[in-house]
């Protein structure tokens, strides 16, 4: 996740100074868009029931995803 002072932004101002939007450079846009949309699905699914690591784990095992 980008933190702000990472961001390397310009600001477009009006006639009295007043920050009136950004420029970012087009990596650091893609990686908000990338960080919005983690935070979104993490949002949409924070009613999910859980299940610990070990279950975790088992079950990727039993499916073969996973190697001992």
């Amino acid at each position: 996740m980008l933190k702000t002072k990472e961001l390397n932004v310009e600001y477009i101002t009006d006639e009295a100074g007043a920050k009136k939007a950004v420029i970012l450079p087009m990596q650091t846009f893609r990686q908000l868009l990338a960080d919005i949309e983690d935070l979104t699905v993490a949002a949409e699914r924070r009613n999910e029931d859980t299940i610990s690591h070990d279950t975790l784990i088992a079950d990727l095992q039993r499916d073969g995803i996973l190697q001992n």
